[in-house]
């Protein structure tokens, strides 16, 4: 599984000139919060993440291979776009009818108004890299498409995303991409994700200011994630009271809602968060048939079970299991304490056992407090880390550049800069003892001229082996690679 890492782009850049900050560095905070919080999340990470500004190279030859077969056209300005028009009737396929193009600019040098940009001539205050248009960055559609073919070639079985990226960005990348390899067919199957929305039906979005973030909502000791429940099922939001209480050392009431310690309702049972679950408000008598904890757990596993293989129903799983919680805070309260009888240690401890094995199941943890760090954690260290390097990198580009440069001259250049190697590589060494590793590698990307239409996977190369490639049909690119 591979995640492409957007770290330029037009929202980036003015946040950045906003801020004071580089581009580079704005994206990497956030990258590295978003990995944060995923594994708060219990999201379990992709094989590789591929960065838009680690793949420059390899994106202006992609669109130079969409051009020479016809698909795309530079513009007098330095701008690139795709020709839509040369897709014909394939256009729109994923989507079923592709929006008309929106108003263009009076000043707009495209062909139609539907084309879109591969690539944009550079502007004041935005980063930017050579290319044979000119200098300028890529467009958003492309990125993905070099990205993809990078890795997986000139096929892609799944291809993930929000809804609200199947048009234009996903409708986009095909038409890339068949453009590109001359395919019929280039996903399979494209899987989208729905939008979380609050208050019923309203979507959750920045530009109503009614967005949850997944930091960690603290209640005195006990953090958790605020959304792991809050959009699966009408039990959530009772627990999450009672894991409030129990952080705080409290306990619940009737309603729900933490009380302290002196104020607490008597006969609660010993904390501990799976514990908690079985402290939750009890509902009406009439909820559930009654019948013996045993019988409960069993037939609450098969309507679990049912519900899963139900297309994932997760709230129809989710409100059977509180209903075993329920049952369970019932049958608490009677006296009887016969060795399978409600109040029976082996049956409360089996009914504990798989509501935290459920609720594992799903992601949730309610044994190991879940929190993305905050400041100081993890993720702000990794970014200080990946800013000295990319300094490092900086100064060492410099100290072996010497431009024009070549016999007597060009020595005298080296060595008058090679303190600043040796800067470079003393600060190597010195974060090496402090299990930071930087490496220099080589990237060798296959041919993209007429006889191999589609990029190679990746392969890793030494300083020796770029001696052996054909600088006709292959090109290197130098990257630091970073392990912490």
């Amino acid at each position: 599984m591979v995640m492409g890492v957007t770290d330029v782009d037009d929202k980036i850049i003015k946040r950045a000139n906003e801020m004071n900050v580089s581009p580079a560095s704005l994206a990497n905070l956030y990258e590295e919060d978003f990995k944060q919080d995923m594994a708060a999340l219990k999201v379990l990470p992709p094989t590789v993440y591929l960065r838009v500004t680690d793949n420059i190279p390899q994106i202006i030859a992609f669109i130079e291979g969409v051009i020479a077969r016809g698909h795309a056209y530079c513009t007098a300005k330095g701008n690139v776009y795709f020709d839509l028009q040369s897709r014909g009737d394939k256009y729109g396929r994923l989507v079923g009818v592709a929006p008309g193009p929106v108003g263009e600019p009076v000043d707009s040098d495209k062909r139609h108004p539907s084309d879109f940009a591969l690539w944009k001539a550079v502007k004041p205050q935005e980063p930017a890299w050579a290319s044979p248009w000119g200098n300028g960055r890529p467009g958003w559609h492309i990125e993905c498409s070099t990205i993809c073919s990078l890795v997986f070639g000139s096929h892609l079985d799944i291809h993930s995303g929000g809804i609200d990226l199947a048009f234009p960005h996903h409708e986009n990348e095909i038409a890339q991409c068949e453009a590109f390899h001359q395919c019929r067919q280039w996903g399979n199957y494209f899987l989208h994700a729905g939008h979380l929305h609050v208050k019923g039906k309203e979507k959750m979005s920045k530009s109503l200011k009614n967005y949850i973030t997944i930091k960690v909502t603290r209640f005195g000791g006990l953090q958790f994630v605020d959304m792991s429940f809050e959009r699966v099922g009408r039990h959530c939001r009772p627990l999450l009271g009672v894991l409030a209480a129990e952080g705080r050392g409290g306990r619940a009431t009737p309603g729900g809602s933490p009380e302290d310690e002196d104020g607490a309702p008597g006969g609660v049972h010993p904390a501990g968060l799976a514990s908690a679950l079985l402290l939750l408000p009890p509902g009406r008598s009439g909820d559930d048939p009654v019948c013996s904890s045993p019988q409960s757990l069993g037939r609450t596993k098969g309507a679990v079970q049912e519900a899963l293989a139900d297309d994932f129903n997760t709230p129809g799983a989710v409100d059977a299991v509180m209903g075993l919680v329920h049952h369970g805070n019932r049958q608490l309260k009677a006296a009887s304490e016969e060795p399978g009888g409600p109040r029976s240690p082996a049956v409360f401890g089996a009914i504990v056992s798989y509501v935290e094995q459920f609720f594992e199941t799903v992601g949730v943890s309610l044994v190991d407090r879940q929190c993305a760090a905050g400041a100081g954690g993890p993720a702000v260290l990794h970014s200080v880390v990946e800013e000295l390097v990319r300094f490092r990198l900086k100064v060492r580009q410099f100290a072996l550049a010497t431009g024009e440069a070549s016999g007597e001259a060009r020595r005298q250049q080296l060595l008058e800069r090679r303190p600043l190697l040796e800067a470079c590589d003393a600060l190597r060494r010195d974060l090496a003892a402090h299990s930071v590793s930087i490496k220099e590698q080589h990237v060798h990307v296959g041919a993209t001229g007429p006889e191999d239409r589609r990029p190679q996977t990746r392969e890793l190369r030494t300083r020796e082996a770029q001696s052996a490639l054909s600088p006709d049909k292959s090109f290197i690119l130098k990257f630091p690679v970073v392990a912490v």
